[in-house]
């Protein structure tokens, strides 16, 4: 651990010299303000507890809460691991009494969502735990916030247009989550995605209420996790952290909420999130492929860890853009395609494959918009951009990500998990409505753009 600490260090100092800070100004001296546009940033997070075997606080975690009925939210494989086990024996020492949910979907969707609802609802939790991945932690979430309100239908806190998107203003209870990929982020967010099968596609819930009261980042989690998981668990902080910094600018992002309880959680590039994301892009860029193929190189693993904590603050408070947002229909109308290291008996696409299959093609697309942003995410990742034009942006960026693919082994998209053009309608019509993401892309979509991109997405290399 001594020697990722110095690594951090080092870390930190580069990006404190680094020209973003200068760029942010500029743009901000750039706006005048306008009654139609925001004119303020809210920064939004949980509290973060980070170190190998931190998990076994959590007992005294709950009872420092006055917990008196604790439900353990995990899913029937880790039920069995050392993760739970591990909460369970902390659980039991401190006398929390507690029961155990293992129920949890792989990709939840509004079906799973509701038992897992139903189940909190049949109790008096005053403490929800989650011991899993973004499915599990964005699965407890919803259990704490529906149970909390046992009036409310699933679709009332659900993003618009899909849902009504009501604010959300009752008291939840207090949330703790286990991270046990490193990935979604979801421990820092106030985020939870599911699969609404009416639509074959992702949709969401996205309020700073839903945050966890606390993330416990604990990377001894990490080391049993598959290489696929590995890699496309790390792909999504890679997407988290290009996408956020890549957004729209959160003054150019209309219209100006009326009441600051309106103001969305993902609200666009801001100087704040570019401090985490920027710092997630270059961990992530160091130890990706080191973690992925690595499974006892515990440094890679838990630096990823970190990567995926700082591409959450920075995603959680400003946002993803048409990656995420064109995902959404590519894991909701998954065939036939079953991926190593996931159930071997469920048609599944990861959810880090979903988001990345549309990046080079979402990348070169954007970069008109801000190629300066464009080409600070390429440098991130390692690339040098000193003699790099503008108009290159997106190229360059794309092609940077072309290469990690690569060297991560993806498969060659959208045509190598049983996508062909024929879907493109399809896949446009589920992603058209996610409002949250595109309407974050720095530059406006249409449904052609959207088709065209679908299309671009069938190969990559």
């Amino acid at each position: 651990m001594a020697s990722l600490g110095k690594i951090l260090r080092c870390e930190a100092s580069q990006l404190l010299r680094n020209n973003s800070a200068r760029c942010v100004l500029s743009r901000l001296q750039a706006y005048s303000s306008s009654p139609d546009t925001e004119y303020a940033i809210e920064m939004a997070c949980s509290n973060i507890r980070y170190g190998a075997g931190s998990t076994r606080e959590v007992g005294m975690d709950c009872k420092n809460m006055g917990a008196k009925n604790v439900m353990v939210v995990t899913d029937s494989r880790l039920s069995k691991m050392k993760p739970v086990q591990t909460v369970i024996e902390s659980l039991s020492s401190q006398g929390v009494p507690f029961k155990l949910y293992d129920k949890v979907a792989v990709e939840p969707t509004d079906e799973s969502f509701k038992e897992c609802i139903d189940f909190a609802k049949a109790d008096n939790f005053d403490v929800f735990l989650a011991v899993g991945g973004g499915s599990v932690i964005d699965t407890c979430k919803a259990a704490n916030l529906y149970s909390t309100k046992p009036d409310a239908t699933l679709l009332d806190f659900v993003n618009a247009p899909i849902g009504k998107g009501l604010p959300i203003t009752h008291q939840l209870k207090p949330l703790i989550a286990v991270p046990t990929t490193a990935g979604t982020g979801s421990e820092t967010t106030g985020v939870a995605v599911f699969d609404y099968l009416p639509m074959k596609a992702k949709t969401g819930i996205a309020n700073r209420a839903l945050r966890p009261t606390l993330g416990i980042v604990d990377p001894e989690h990490l080391v049993t996790m598959p290489e696929r998981v590995a890699c496309y668990s790390g792909i999504d902080v890679l997407c988290h952290a290009i996408e956020s910094y890549t957004a729209k600018f959160y003054l150019e992002r209309s219209p100006r909420p009326t009441d600051p309880l309106l103001r969305p959680a993902y609200q666009g590039c801001n100087p704040i999130s570019d401090i985490w994301s920027l710092h997630a892009l270059k961990l992530t860029s160091k130890f990706i492929k080191r973690a992925t193929f690595n499974a006892d190189d515990f440094e890679a693993r838990a630096a990823m860890h970190l990567a995926s904590a700082y591409a959450g603050v920075g995603f959680g408070n400003a946002g993803c853009h048409l990656c995420h947002g064109m995902s959404y229909p590519i894991s909701g109308n998954v065939k036939s395609y079953i991926e190593k290291g996931y159930n071997p008996d469920l048609p599944l696409i990861p959810h880090g494959l979903s988001v990345v299959v549309s990046a080079p093609a979402v990348f070169e697309f954007t970069a008109p918009a801000c190629p300066d942003r464009h080409l600070g995410a390429a440098e991130a990742l390692g690339v040098d951009i000193s003699n790099a034009r503008k108009e290159d942006a997106g190229k360059i960026l794309s092609d940077c990500l072309r290469n990690i693919l690569d060297e991560l082994k993806v498969p060659n998209v959208l045509n190598a998990v049983c996508y062909s053009n024929d879907d493109v309608k399809t896949m446009v019509a589920g992603a058209m409505p996610q409002h949250r993401l595109i309407k974050l892309s720095p530059r406006e979509v249409h449904e052609d753009n959207m088709s065209e991109l679908f299309e671009k997405s069938m190969k990559i290399y």
